[in-house]
């Protein structure tokens, strides 16, 4: 079902996305990996390509929209479209308000939000005339909950899940784009370690008995999400470990 499709995959240099490109690699497709670490891009892609997939790097920032707009030239110049967008570069340096973390704050605007909608843009016109597409956006469940300190995060990400189901609607029934948004909840990956608010690692640091989930199993989520059949839109998926609250 996957064979030859296109896939665009952000944040792929480690987590979720990383995850995700090494088990859609089983199905002889054609990835572009794209983020900032262009050396772990690299050896990604030689890990993609022994699996048996092809692998196309791309280094960007996703905050910078003329970089991103360049990235999508050099992906439609490469293989001439793109199937499936996979939205997953993220950033969560969390903090509590009156901590003033302003550069913080925009920068999570930046890449959640904007950065995505930039992605978009960069597929939207070749899908609409292909007539056929899925761009999927990895949200989060703080798209659902909030928590103190998470307050700019929460902003971020309960954008994108309002904009995944907005897109939905004016996508999905007139241009044959299906849109999916994937909440995961807690996962082992980096994304803790941009955190510089000592008090919300501290009270990290509290917290026990909670399993968090493995990038694997969102990428098993998102993989279910775009091998449905061609009527079917798998519209929201939220993943969350047995034992967090």
């Amino acid at each position: 079902m996957l064979k030859d499709k296109v896939i665009v995959i952000t944040g792929a240099s480690s987590g979720i996305g990383e995850a995700t490109a090494l088990m859609l690699a089983e199905q002889n497709v054609k990835l572009v990996l794209m983020a900032r670490r262009i050396d772990r891009l690299n050896e990604i892609a030689e890990k993609v390509k022994s699996i048996g997939s092809e692998a196309f790097v791309v280094k960007v920032d996703l905050a910078v929209r003329d970089e991103v707009a360049k990235a999508f030239q050099a992906v439609h110049e490469k293989w001439g479209r793109v199937d499936i967008l996979i939205n997953n570069a993220g950033l969560m340096p969390v903090s509590y308000l009156d901590k003033l973390k302003i550069d913080e704050w925009d920068r999570m605007i930046d890449v959640n939000l904007k950065g995505l909608l930039y992605c978009v843009a960069g597929v939207l016109p070749g899908m609409k005339d292909a007539g056929s597409g899925h761009i999927v956006n990895v949200s989060s469940v703080a798209g659902r909950r909030v928590w103190p300190g998470f307050a700019v995060y929460n902003a971020t990400k309960f954008g994108v899940t309002a904009l995944s189901e907005a897109m939905r609607m004016e996508l999905t029934p007139t241009f044959n784009i299906k849109v999916t948004v994937i909440e995961p909840g807690a996962v082992a990956t980096e994304l803790t370690q941009t955190i510089t608010d000592q008090d919300i690692l501290a009270s990290f640091a509290k917290r026990n008995g909670m399993i968090p989930l493995q990038a694997e199993d969102i990428a098993r989520a998102i993989k279910y999400a775009i091998t449905q059949p061609d009527q079917v839109n798998v519209s929201e998926v939220l993943v969350m470990p047995r034992t967090q609250m």
